[in-house]
């Protein structure tokens, strides 16, 4: 599924988007804020809540991930199908013990690739 194809699926379901690139810029957004949800959980020792935001948060990875274009995107792609992994790992690691320290990782890595998808799409539309 490409980001046009994810698109499609978001405004079909009645969800306005502007444009495929603002859908993962959106996306990106999603994760910090359920990341940051999880960890306000943690902190406030509320494990039902912890454990929605948690998979919500690896709901959007799973969503990035399927959204990649392999064939265009060669290494850029595999890439990043590893790092999203890797956040998904800490992610499911940080449920399993309680800990906000993954979740401060992947709050960094999103934030660093929102930055970098920011300055991408800014320049294709300049």
């Amino acid at each position: 599924m490409t980001a046009a194809a994810a698109y499609n699926t978001y405004t079909q379901n009645n969800i306005e988007v502007e444009s495929p690139q603002k859908l993962i810029e959106m996306l990106y957004e999603g994760i910090i804020r359920f990341s940051s949800m999880a960890k306000k959980a943690i902190e406030h020792g509320d494990i039902e809540k912890r454990v929605y935001w948690t998979n919500r948060a690896v709901a959007v990875f799973v969503e990035l991930i399927n959204s990649l274009d392999k064939e265009r995107g060669g290494e850029v792609s595999l890439y990043l199908e590893g790092l999203y992994n890797q956040q998904i790992k800490f992610l499911n690691q940080s449920n399993v013990e309680n800990s906000t320290e993954y979740l401060d990782i992947v709050i960094r890595v999103t934030k660093e690739l929102l930055e970098a998808w920011r300055e991408v799409t800014a320049d294709e539309l300049a």
